[in-house]
């Protein structure tokens, strides 16, 4: 994509931007606001993740996943990342009180429940990071491969730093903290142009006439479309672009040994949220418990015929909790397909 091109897909997207904030939500232009949605998406998809992949846009920082899981720092310069990575692992990364002294991604092992789990220290984000101010787009690219997501915030500031950081992971289609939407949706090579449209829920947030429009609009004359669930008009887009990651998310207020016992109880109170002082070295083990559980990892341990299970070195899975076994404590022997839970013991035998 030329110069004149990108030029003119921003000009569009900010023209997008303005009529978004001049139009009124209300049932009478939820149909029209769904439209510009719809385009809004499309030029940033062009934007973001263009066709062709000379020159390395979405391209990530060379470090390769290792480990049972992946968990990314993010944050604004100078909120304690470096300093939390060298207090929960063996990596002793940079740190100084002036902005930026964190310059590529610097990978350290947290090592627990027999798990090996990477943890990420990204370079600072700044304002206009999804547009590639700073190294923002190598930074948000990472974030995509993560299986978790910690964005750490300076307790002493405002919550705007958070609102910042959000709006800058959703712009490149990071969905914190969502499930993917229950919508069923296939394009179709034959049969004619037509959209077959089925939902079994009553939809309060869109309607048909919306999505049907939207399709049209992404140029989608012949496809499936099953919604299983009460969606928003933003959520049906982010299935039609199908690059969307969803991941869940740890909000992680750094320095409150800096703020009021009241302070650090209202933070503390939010969902999704871990209060720290890496200075002082506060909640750190908390912290860690906190990754653990919202990875959904679990423990499953080897036994040989004849011997006893393995418990030094498990495997780590992603599952729920509890035993599978419908006979616990006792065996039982099961198919290849069977879900396997927290702290099994397995045997495999061939015939």
């Amino acid at each position: 994509m030329g110069v004149v091109e990108k030029v003119g897909l921003v000009v569009s997207a900010g023209k997008g931007l303005n009529m978004l904030s001049r139009s009124k939500k209300s049932r009478a232009t939820e149909y029209h606001l769904g439209l510009l949605k719809a385009k809004l998406a499309r030029y940033r998809a062009q934007l973001l993740e263009p066709a062709s992949k000379s020159g390395g846009a979405g391209t990530g920082f060379d470090v390769q996943k290792s480990g049972d899981a992946r968990v990314a720092l993010i944050g604004f310069p100078s909120v304690g990342k470096s300093t939390l990575l060298s207090k929960t692992t063996e990596t002793a990364s940079e740190t100084a009180a002036y902005e930026f002294t964190t310059l590529t991604a610097i990978p350290g092992v947290i090592e627990y429940n027999g798990a090996r789990i990477q943890l990420l220290d990204l370079p600072g984000i700044v304002e206009g990071a999804s547009q590639g101010r700073g190294r923002g787009r190598q930074v948000v690219s990472t974030a995509k491969t993560a299986d978790l997501i910690l964005i750490m915030l300076d307790a002493t500031k405002s919550d705007e730093q958070r609102r910042l950081l959000e709006i800058e992971l959703d712009a490149v289609g990071i969905r914190l903290n969502k499930q993917k939407p229950d919508v069923v949706f296939k394009r179709k090579t034959t049969g004619g142009s037509v959209n077959f449209f089925n939902t079994t829920v009553k939809l309060t947030r869109t309607d048909e006439r919306t999505i049907r429009s939207i399709l049209a609009s992404y140029k989608l004359h012949n496809c499936d479309v099953m919604i299983r669930e009460d969606i928003t008009t933003d959520e049906f887009i982010d299935v039609l672009i199908g690059t969307r990651k969803y991941i869940p998310c740890l909000y992680v207020y750094n320095k409150i040994d800096a703020i009021s016992l009241e302070q650090m109880d209202k933070i503390a109170r939010t969902e999704h949220t871990v209060v720290i002082s890496c200075e002082l070295g506060l909640n750190l083990d908390y912290l860690i418990e906190r990754i653990w559980d919202d990875l959904g990892l679990v423990k499953i341990y080897t036994k040989k015929r004849g011997a006893q299970p393995d418990l030094a070195d498990p495997v780590c899975l992603r599952k729920g909790c509890g035993k599978s076994s419908k006979f616990s404590p006792h065996a039982q022997k099961v198919s290849l397909h069977h879900a396997v839970q927290d702290e099994d013991v397995v045997s495999i035998f061939t015939k």
